[in-house]
């Protein structure tokens, strides 16, 4: 009886003038080896595809994360068709629309030792460039069917020393308002970006993420895929900012506002509203934490990576030269620049004086405590709001605000807050008559952003304009920049 063909299915699904791939015609002649090949397949979603040499064949499992670093977690592998074993040194582009089409290079190859061979165990020890260790395949499903090729792959060695896994919540670093430092070769300067801080999670080629509320927006920015993608393997936490542009070109937080508030944006959205990621720090970086190092090795690790893509950069930062970073700033029409101290290590959740806000515009963040209704164009909706800033003895009244919004605002703001609607006063103090007038009355939970000239000396806001809803923070998150 003739020996079975183990890369039948494997032409199948193949043709050998549509694909780079090697498509043997003969089959494959059994003989002894010990090789072993990982490659990286940027296909419809980014894979490592696990490849062991045995009986002239390349036995293979597709491993959406690649391999584990650590035994505590165990990694989805899918067995596939058996491969030629020529498709060991194949790189290159598998055409779209055919099977498995994207771009496909060596990750890594070596050889192994084989422990134990079964139909659901396959145990061994790696001997790569990359990898090393003991490792074992077990199969968790039963059958032929989809279930029948899912298996998992485990670690068995325990982690690298050193290694210590990607933590869960690194919350950010906040800053302090602040001046110009005066020993300005001590600070590095960036750019104070005007749109949403966002810190990333990257692990196997996926990303979450968090907003300064340790809010998942993973959805809602689905350009940072393809940032995860591009970093393959690479385990690393990102702090940075999102942010879009105006009809000017200019980063406006007011245009990144359609963005922030849509849960999965659709195609309109994401093609009318283009956002980019600006990576501003790397607090994670290959199994290593990297919060106590200092801001200058954290940044040149940062720089290192070339973070470079259709929606995500490492914008360049001023090492001393503070006034002409502040220059720069006025001229791109940014809101100021962070001055960051060389030495600072990142103080997770905490607000120094290491790190410095130094504003060209005055800002503030502030809750919402009410309305009142308008006139004339804006009758039926808001009017004003009436905002306060958390104090001791509760939310303390800052003001109202009536310009900066435009009808789309309005109405959303409108629907919003008769959601919220309360019967008393959530202020702490008692409200100037004319501002009381009228009021409608909401539960504190929304948080905003104004632009204003100057507190006045009963610490009021003069002038302010709204600039947008801050979705990203939560009111125990507001405080009074003084």
């Amino acid at each position: 009886m003739a020996e079975k063909d183990r890369l039948e299915r494997y032409r199948a699904m193949r043709s050998a003038d549509r694909t780079p791939e090697p498509v043997p015609e003969d089959a494959p002649e059994s003989r002894p080896g010990n090789a072993f090949v990982i490659q990286e397949h940027h296909a419809t979603a980014l894979h490592w595809d696990f490849r062991l040499e045995r009986d002239g064949v390349l036995v293979s499992w597709a491993i959406p994360k690649g391999l584990p670093p650590d035994p505590k977690k165990n990694h989805l592998a899918v067995h596939t068709e058996d491969h030629p074993l020529d498709y060991a040194a194949f790189e290159g582009k598998i055409p779209a629309g055919e099977y498995g089409g994207g771009n496909v290079s060596v990750w890594d190859h070596g050889t192994y030792e084989l422990e134990k061979w079964t139909d659901r165990e396959v145990k061994v020890v790696l001997h790569g460039k990359r990898s090393h260790g003991r490792y074992v395949l077990f199969k968790t499903g039963d059958g032929e069917g989809k279930r029948g090729r899912d298996w998992m792959i485990h670690r068995m060695d325990p982690p690298d020393p050193g290694w210590k896994p990607l933590p869960e919540l690194v919350a950010p670093m906040l800053a302090t308002l602040g001046t110009l430092p005066a020993d300005d070769d001590g600070w590095a300067y960036e750019m104070k970006w005007d749109g949403v801080r966002l810190v990333l999670y990257v692990s196997g080629g996926r990303v979450r993420a968090l907003t300064r509320s340790n809010r998942d927006v993973t959805g809602t920015y689905p350009e940072l895929h393809a940032l995860a993608a591009s970093l393959g393997t690479r385990q690393l936490v990102l702090d940075g900012e999102i942010v879009a542009v105006d009809d000017t070109g200019r980063i406006s937080f007011g245009a990144l506002q359609p963005r922030m508030h849509v849960a999965r944006p659709n195609r309109t959205l994401l093609n009318s509203v283009q956002v980019t990621y600006l990576a501003f720090d790397l607090l994670h970086l290959d199994g290593e934490p990297l919060v106590d190092r200092p801001y200058s090795e954290r940044r040149q690790l940062l720089t290192g990576l070339k973070l470079s893509g259709p929606h995500w950069s490492t914008p360049p930062h001023f090492d001393g030269r503070g006034e002409d970073a502040v220059a720069t700033s006025r001229a791109q029409g940014l809101e100021g620049v962070v001055a960051k101290r060389l030495t600072s290590k990142y103080l997770s959740g905490k607000r120094t004086r290491d790190w410095l806000k130094v504003k060209n515009i005055r800002t503030q963040e502030v809750v919402v405590g009410g309305w009142r209704p308008g006139a004339g164009r804006r009758e039926g909706r808001i009017g004003s709001l009436l905002i306060g800033i958390p104090g001791s003895e509760g939310l303390d009244y800052v003001g109202h605000v009536g310009t900066g919004f435009t009808d789309a605002v309005l109405d959303d703001l409108t629907k919003r807050l008769r959601r919220t609607e309360r019967k008393t006063s959530p202020f702490s103090s008692e409200l100037p008559r004319p501002h009381a007038k009228d009021a409608h009355w909401v539960t504190p939970n929304l948080v905003g952003e104004v632009a204003f000239g100057e507190w006045t000396g009963e610490g009021m806001l003069r002038h302010p304009a709204w600039r947008g809803l801050r979705t990203d923070k939560k009111p125990a998150d507001v405080v009074r920049e003084d």
